[in-house]
Formats: C-alpha cells, structure tokens, sequence
C-alpha cells in the first residue's frame, strides 16, 4: 500500500459518484456505499500505517545492529547526538502537463506525517458516517448528504497525500467547496445559508493568501514539489526575503482554514450545519488542514520567520493570541456546538503557536489526540440535541441533568473534556504538555505562559459546559433518554482513543513510538526535541484542576451565578467586558456592517446605475435604431425599390407577350414566309459585310 496510497482517496471518489447515481434506489439510500468506501479506505490505512511502522523500525533496527556492532566488536564509541538515519518517503508522480521546461507533476507522497492524517481522516470519517445514520434518519436530503461526506473525505485525502503544492491547492479547494456544501445542509433557513456563504468567503479571502505564496514559492525553488521546495528553503542558497514573503501569504491560508484569529469568525457560525458534520469537518478535518499546510512546507515557515532566534515570530503571535481570544469567547456561549466550535479555535491557536516556537512534533501530535477527543464532544452533544432536546442545543434552556438519562453519553462526555483540559493521563494532557515543554526549553518563555493561561480557561470554560448539561434540573420539554447504539458506539471509540492516543508519545513511561513514526523526513531544519519535564506537567494539570474545582464551586452554588449576572449588569467596567465578549469583539460588526457593507452597498448602487443609465439605455436604443431602420427599409427600399423593380418587370414582360401574340397567328403559310424573309434578310447582311 506504502506504493499504492492513491486508491485511498479514489474509493470515497467512486463512493460520491455511485451514491449520486444509484444511492436514492438503494435499501439505506445510499449510506451503505458510503460506509463500505470509507470502511474499506479506513482498512487500506491501517494497511499502510503498519507497512509505514515496518520500515521505520527496520531501518531503526538496523543502524542500532551497525552501531552496537561497531561499538562492542570494533571498539568504535557511537558519536554523541548522532540521529538514526533517515526514513525516506515514498514519492510515485508522473507528468501532469509541461510548460516549455516546466514540469508539472501529480502525485503521491507517503511518510510518516501522510499515514498519521490517513488513519485520523479515515477512522473519524467512519464512525460519522456510522452516526449519522441514525443522526439524519428521514432528513430531506439524506442520499445527498452521504454523497457530500464521501466527497469530503476523499478530497481531504487527496490532500493529505498531495505530493506537490498544486495539487494541495485542489484538495484544498475542494474541502472548502465541501464544507459549504454540508454546513448549508439546509439551505432553506436563511441563517443556514448565510453560514455557509460566510464560512466560503471568508476562507477564500485567506486562499488568496495560499495562491500567492505557492507563487512565490515556485519562482523561489523552480518547482511546485513538496520536498523541492523544503529543500531550497533549508539550503544554502535560500533567498530570505522570497521566503519571508511566502510564510506571511502562506500564513493568511492557514489563518483562514484553521480558524485563527482574525479569520476565525466563519468557524461558530458553520454549526448551523448537521452535528456530525461539526464533528467531521469542522473539528478533526478540514480545520486542522491549514496546521498540516504549515507542517509539510514547515522549512519555509522556520527560514522566512527566522523561528531558530527565538522571540516573536507571526506563527507564534497569532497562535497564541487565538488561544486566548477563543477561550475567551467560549464562556459566554449559551450554544453547546458553538462552545465547542470556539474551543475548537483555541486548541488550532495551540497547534499553530507549536509551529512558531519550533514544536513542529508537538504540533502534529496534538492535531492526532484533538481529532479524537473534540470528535467525542461534538457528537456527544449531537447525541444529546438527537435524544433530548429535539435538536436544540441551548444548555440554559433545553438542558440540565442529563447525566441521569444518557449515562453512557455523560461518561463519555466526561473523558473527552478531561482529555481536552490536559488531564492526566488521557490523550490531551501528553500533547499539550509536549508544546509547553518545547516553548519553555526554547527562547519562548511567552508563549508557553499563555498555553498555561488557555489550559486554565479551557478547564473552566468546560466545567461550566458540563454543569449546564449534566447537572441540576433539567430544564427541557421533551422525554430524553439515551440515544441508540449506531450513537453511543461511536462514541465508546472516540472515548477509549481519547485515553490511549497519548501513550504512543508518554516519555516518562519511554514510550515516544508517535515521534519515531511521524518524524519529519528529508530536508528539515534541526527542532529541539525536549525532554519531559516533570515540575511544567505537574504545574498544568494543578491550574487546570484548580480551575475546574473554582468553576465547578461557582457554578454549582446558583446564587453565586445570580451575583456575576447583577454584577455585569450594575457594573459598567464588567457590563462593558461582557459586552466585549458577547458581541464577539465586534469583528463581525467591523466585517459585516463596515467592510461588507461598505463593499457591497456602492457597487450595488453602482450597478443599478449602470443598469439603468448605460445597459437600459444601449438597449433600449438599439431597439429604437432598429425600429427607425425597419420603418424606413419598408418605405423606401422595400416599396419603392424592390417592389418598383419586380412590378415594371411583370409590367414589361406582359407588354413583350402581348405584342408576341400578335405574330404568332397559327397559319403555317405566314409562318414559312417569315422564316423566308428571316433567311434573305441573314444573306443580305453577310453580302453587305464581305462587300464592304
């Protein structure tokens, strides 16, 4: 399979076009083909996953066999800090098109960072096609819904397997066309649509970005390959300032598709689509397709920001800023989707500060375990919204108390958040720990005190989430129960991967089998690759604690909430913040009412001007012009002319006959005299001509 990637991406291919065609006459409507493709994709990544750890550890073994060998038979000590070598990738490309001596290739590529986003595309991509079966049971459009999700992922695959910038930038383009598709599901509400045109806007404006810097990053290296351009970016001969150029327009791309801050708006707002597409698309896919952007061309973000200096660089500043900006947000949402969707873009804020302050490992590692545990939670609050509230997801409103009726989804509910606080041992708390680490053995102090800041507020803010949930009364008016197995199973998974996924990189227990796997290959810059420290991991899970036992008090005692509620009411420095918070800083103002609106509303005024004072004019001009013209076609050339002409025509040809009938009398004595007459009168003109 390591030779053969691209028939991952080609069997949902196939899937999308055999559900269009045939899923509305089948038995399920099309999800069994869904299921089958994406189930069958799943095992050919598995496949490759463990074909992709075969050669990682044979090659390891084998230099460990030289090395013990030399040092033990030969009496040759091993050199200090020297790496195992190098598990190259696996590269299968061929000629797209060729433009004079241009080349431009499709392809696939296969390394360890390809195989972790297949088994993480794939093995969610299953179980929300498994969920959704019972999630979108007698929606209007369910056959198209199916087929969007295998478009979905096998764009996303084609993707994550893309061996040059170009055919990335289609991948790209078509997991936004996709994400547009599925968030306005349900075109037919206004808010709907609006969310999806929003979300497909926006994230072109960053696209632009993605445009310019492939561009640049052509003319810079001379080809579109992946590992062409790392290895120009990371050679000798690397223009700086072509490079700086690239990482900023390449950076709005990924500001755009992750979420960040200040092109995060479109990510709350795209909840208005189905749930399991929140959980699919929205939490462990396509938002994290920009971190993947920034990890596979990452020598072109380390040399054009000059990451090895330390300090501040543009990828750590935004990352660390959305951190906080999302978190923020997410205590005043009375949305459960949309206090996940604002999570959602404070952990992207983590994964990208991890690649501005060189945790390029850390980085990847926390999109692997984030893509399980914020799976969990979007589809737990979709199996709550699907069972108890009639798909309502306001937790003052239709919620409270749940714990009592959906036991299996509280459980797991509860392990998701723990691990998305950094909660020792599960999934979040090894990732998280890994990026503070690299920030605090680094020249990046900063920003590992603002990852210790957005875990605090990541705990509270999700303590606060689960005791409007769970806890109290509820305050809903329907009958919740549990929701059924094609629900809960799903969610068990999520759960048990939530708690095992960070063990493949727990350094104290010498397990770092993730980072020997998903290492970068070929031409990358040298990255510090911490060791545990154990006084940061014990200090971030006691101020998560904290905070999840302060918020848990808070909120637990109602007349406490009653108080804050007066207090921003009567206060104006607290009424002003939640304000602030509230409308979410007013960007959506500034974008909407200011940049739209300023945009939209003179061309709008421009084009009726158009409209009616040039395109109606020019119409209704050239219709006056031809009218004048016919008029005077008919008048004069028609019947004076055409008809003058064919009238004297009969005319004269009437007089000819009638002056002919008065020869023709019928008696063939007049009529041989004639021709007598005719022959002496040709012989008197032939003698006359020869005479003279």
């Amino acid at each position: 399979m390591l030779d053969h990637v691209w028939i991952i991406p080609l069997i949902p291919a196939v899937s999308f076009v055999l559900i269009l065609l045939f899923g509305k006459k089948m038995p399920f409507k099309g999800a069994e083909i869904g299921i089958a493709a994406i189930g069958s994709a799943f095992v050919l990544a598995v496949i490759t996953v463990v074909q992709w750890i075969d050669r990682v550890e044979h090659v390891t073994g084998k230099h460990e066999g030289l090395a013990a060998l030399g040092r033990g038979v030969l009496g040759v000590a091993e050199k200090g800090g020297e790496h195992a070598p190098e598990v190259e990738p696996i590269i299968h490309s061929f000629t797209w098109w060729q433009n004079g001596a241009a080349k431009f290739t499709i392809g696939a590529r296969t390394d360890g960072l390809v195989v972790m986003m297949l088994i993480v595309v794939t093995t969610i991509s299953l179980l929300v096609h498994v969920y959704s079966t019972a999630y979108m049971r007698g929606d209007r459009r369910y056959t198209y819904f199916y087929a969007a999700l295998s478009l979905f992922s096998a764009s996303m695959l084609m993707l994550v397997i893309s061996s040059n910038l170009l055919q990335l930038l289609v991948g790209w383009e078509l997991v936004g066309l996709c994400s547009f598709m599925l968030i306005g599901h349900w075109w037919e509400e206004k808010p709907n649509s609006n969310a999806a045109l929003k979300a497909f806007l926006t994230t072109r404006t960053g696209d632009i970005g993605l445009l310019i810097g492939v561009i640049v990053c052509f003319f810079a290296a001379g080809t579109f390959d992946i590992g062409g351009i790392n290895r120009y970016a990371i050679g000798p001969n690397a223009d700086h300032g072509l490079l700086l150029v690239a990482a900023i327009a390449l950076m709005f791309a990924i500001m755009g598709k992750s979420g960040q801050f200040f092109l995060h708006t479109w990510l709350p707002d795209a909840m208005a689509g189905p749930t399991p597409v929140s959980a699919l698309i929205h939490a462990a896919t396509m938002v994290v397709a920009g971190v993947f952007l920034g990890a596979r061309v990452y020598p072109v973000f380390w040399n054009g920001f000059s990451i090895a200096g330390g300090g501040i660089n543009m990828m750590a500043l935004i990352g660390g800023v959305t951190i906080l900006i999302g978190a923020a947000l997410a205590f005043v949402q009375d949305d459960i989707k949309k206090v996940l969707a604002y999570s959602t873009i404070s952990q992207l804020g983590y994964m990208v500060m991890a690649l501005g302050v060189g945790a390029w490992g850390a980085s990847v590692f926390h999109l692997f375990t984030h893509a399980f545990f914020k799976a969990l939670l979007f589809l737990g609050a979709g199996a709550i919204s699907h069972a108890a509230t009639h798909h309502s997801f306001d937790m003052k409103k239709e919620m409270g108390g749940l714990r009592k009726f959906m036991p299996i989804t509280f459980w797991t509910f509860m392990i998701g958040t723990l691990a998305l606080a950094g909660i020792f041992p599960l999934a979040g708390f090894w990732s998280k720990d890994e990026i503070l680490a690299t920030a605090s053995q680094g020249d990046f102090k900063i920003f590992m005190v603002i990852g210790l800041i957005g875990a605090a507020m990541t705990a509270a803010y999700m303590t606060r989430c689960v005791y409007l949930t769970f806890f109290g009364q509820y305050r809903g008016h329907h009958h919740p129960h549990e929701a059924e197995r094609t629900i809960t199973v799903p969610l068990i998974i999520l759960a048990v991967l939530s708690i095992v996924a960070g063990l493949l990189n727990a350094a104290p227990f010498h397990i770092e089998k993730f980072t020997a796997w998903v290492d970068q290959v070929g031409p990358f810059p040298e990255l510090l690759h911490p060791k545990f420290d154990y006084l940061l991991a014990a200090s971030s899970v006691t101020i998560a604690s904290v905070l999840i036992g302060i918020a848990a008090f808070f909120w637990f005692r109602r007349e406490e909430i009653g108080a804050l509620h007066e207090l921003t009411q009567r206060n104006k420095l607290a009424h002003a913040g939640y304000a602030f918070l509230a409308n979410k800083y007013y960007l959506d103002d500034l974008y909407e009412g200011v940049v739209v609106a300023g945009v939209k509303g003179p061309i709008a005024r421009a084009s009726y001007w158009l409209n009616q004072n040039v395109i109606d004019a020019f119409v209704k001009g050239t219709g006056r012009t031809a009218v004048a013209v016919g008029r005077a076609t008919y008048a004069g050339l028609d019947r004076v002319v055409v008809d003058g002409a064919v009238n004297g025509l009969a005319r004269e040809t009437g007089a000819a006959g009638g002056g002919l009938s008065k020869v023709q009398s019928g008696k063939l004595q007049r009529y041989a005299l004639m021709l007598l007459a005719a022959v002496g009168l040709i012989g008197l003109a032939v003698f006359v001509y020869n005479v003279v």
